[in-house]
């Protein structure tokens, strides 16, 4: 069984040199943070902000691939969890089928936000994983600093 999540919003984390995107469910009640790479952190702040590129990012490249041949990116889901790890993949429909493609969870969201795909994530990953059960009083700059303050080593982070 899988959760619908959406990208909360994406943090530079001090303590790491790295960025945190942070998925949350729809209900806004539990969140997920995966630390990334900066190359996947830009790609999804460019996306997040709707910044326009006058070339295709390697993301889009990707999505104008896919159409090309006819195909449509249906989700990514973020379905494992292996020592310290996450694993996703990228589900396409192609020719009446749907197809599946490994990709890093980073990867994967650049793809689904670059093609307006879902984002979703097994039941099995969130409870491996520490998620964060948000509150509703909680704003969203006190929840930043919150994470920031995190150590990621108490995370299964690597994505």
């Amino acid at each position: 069984m899988t959760v619908q999540m959406k990208v909360k919003f994406l943090t530079f984390d001090p303590s790491s040199n790295g960025f945190v995107v942070l998925l949350s469910d729809l209900e806004n009640t539990h969140a997920l943070p995966i630390w990334i790479g900066p190359f996947e952190a830009n790609a999804i702040a460019l996306k997040l902000k709707d910044v326009y590129s006058h070339r295709p990012m390697t993301h889009d490249l990707i999505r104008n691939i896919i159409k090309l041949f006819q195909s449509e990116v249906i989700k990514i889901e973020v379905m494992d969890l292996k020592d310290n790890t996450y694993y996703a993949l990228i589900h396409i429909k192609t020719r009446g089928k749907e197809i599946t493609i490994d990709s890093r969870p980073s990867d994967a969201i650049a793809v689904a936000l670059a093609s307006g795909a879902p984002i979703y994530v097994t039941e099995e990953v969130l409870s491996k994983a520490k998620t964060i059960e948000l509150n509703k009083d909680l704003e969203e700059d006190q929840l930043k600093e919150w994470l920031e303050s995190l150590n990621p080593d108490d995370f299964k982070y690597k994505a």
